[in-house]
């Protein structure tokens, strides 16, 4: 609050006597300074809470407004960071996009694909094994297999066990679906498990697989795929 401001509250006797060398004028100069910091923060509140705005070190804390904070599972709060804090707003920017694909292909892939800025993880589930997934690790995300198992856990559906391996480059991937794209369908999506069935893209998204271009950190871009279409009302 500005010392005009706060002089205006006073009685007229207490105005008039906080004139320029006032020991009153001087205590309204200490009370505007002591306000400033905070009616600063006020001033843009919202950037606070703004995923690609708000302060290096309150990013963490956001993650648990969009249930994201396993990602950070942090034992010490000075503890380093998993991952830049670029791939963090990434994921806090896309909260929203992850909770509703939870339990998903889609859903599991996006995550991964944010936290590691790393496109390929494939995701098997064995015939003989069912309720059982295999998620292949590509080499380039290969040394952060804590973080993957972490992201894994928390993105399965609970019914499902699961495993997470390193993949080889040789290997012939499993799964021809490019990452956080889904087969192109001309009507309704096959029906199946929730964990076994990708979500349709829209037929005008980018060629680019996922999100081919989450390897520049911050402001990921992750087409979002068409929603489901709503149930027929019962007769």
């Amino acid at each position: 609050m500005r010392r005009a401001a706060i002089e205006r509250l006073l009685p007229a006797a207490y105005q008039r006597a906080a004139g320029p060398g006032s020991v009153l004028g001087a205590l309204l100069d200490v009370m505007e300074a002591l306000h400033a910091p905070d009616e600063a923060v006020l001033a843009d509140v919202d950037a606070l809470f703004g995923p690609y705005r708000t302060p290096d070190g309150f990013v963490a804390y956001l993650t648990r407004w969009v249930a994201m904070d396993h990602v950070v599972a942090a034992p010490r709060a000075d503890a380093p960071l998993p991952l830049p804090v670029g791939r963090l707003r990434d994921l806090v920017a896309h909260g929203a996009l992850l909770a509703r694909w939870r339990g998903t292909p889609y859903g599991m892939r996006t995550a991964l694909e944010l936290a590691t800025g790393v496109t390929g993880f494939v995701l098997d589930e064995p015939p003989e094994r069912p309720f059982h997934l295999v998620v292949r690790v590509p080499p380039a995300a290969a040394d952060r297999l804590a973080l993957v198992t972490r992201i894994v856990e928390a993105e399965k559906p609970a019914a499902v066990t699961v495993e997470v391996v390193a993949g080889d480059p040789a290997d012939p991937p499993s799964d021809p679906t490019p990452p956080g794209t889904g087969p192109p369908t001309a009507g309704p999506p096959d029906p199946g498990p929730p964990h076994t069935q990708a979500p349709p893209e829209p037929d005008d998204a980018e060629p680019a697989a996922g999100v081919a271009t989450v390897r520049a950190v911050g402001r990921a871009h992750v087409p979002a795929p068409l929603p489901h279409d709503p149930p027929e009302e019962p007769s």
